[in-house]
């Protein structure tokens, strides 16, 4: 897997002060895309253990609420496993920061055995997320009045509540 940014300090992507990881590698293409360059797969420079480590170190100060996963696309198949080994670091370290991630995949695309970005580890990664804010981004649905996303299609998931009751829940904010 290959990242095109890093952010340690990050408050536009997720409630409080974030890091956020701009993943590589994206199928949806999106029309007005505001990360185009993150479409390529390795655009960037590569994921290492030494990044996953720089994003726990980053992630350690009382005053940094979590992570934000972003892209590109990190639900591709190929950014699934790298994401779900941070993810599950995050939580056995850093029990109290919270995960959301950011997906063109709707929430149903996601967990259907037959759609594209379904694997065998998806379902394990989005049980570690907090918030899911599924969707691509449609231009004609733009509005720049909502919190933490682009469009109006696009939804903010509570996703411990959506398995808990197994229907989607969507974050009160």
């Amino acid at each position: 897997m290959y990242y095109g940014e890093l952010k340690k300090r990050d408050i536009a992507n997720g409630l409080g002060v974030r890091v956020a990881l701009f993943v590589s590698g994206c199928t949806n293409h999106c029309e007005e895309c505001f990360n185009r360059d993150t479409w390529d797969f390795h655009y960037g420079k590569p994921y290492t253990q030494e990044t996953e480590n720089e994003i726990i170190e980053a992630l350690r100060p009382d005053f940094v609420r979590g992570l934000s996963l972003l892209g590109g696309e990190p639900m591709e198949p190929k950014n699934q496993q790298p994401l779900l080994n941070l993810v599950k670091r995050v939580k056995k370290e850093l029990p109290q920061k919270d995960i959301w991630c950011y997906t063109g995949f709707t929430y149903d695309e996601l967990l259907d055995r037959k759609a594209y970005p379904n694997t065998e580890i998806v379902e394990e990664l989005i049980s570690y997320l907090d918030v899911l804010v599924d969707g691509r981004f449609e231009k004609d649905k733009r509005n720049l009045m909502l919190k933490f996303r682009g469009s109006e299609n696009q939804r903010l998931i509570d996703v411990k509540q959506t398995i808990k009751e197994q229907k989607v829940i969507l974050l009160d904010l």
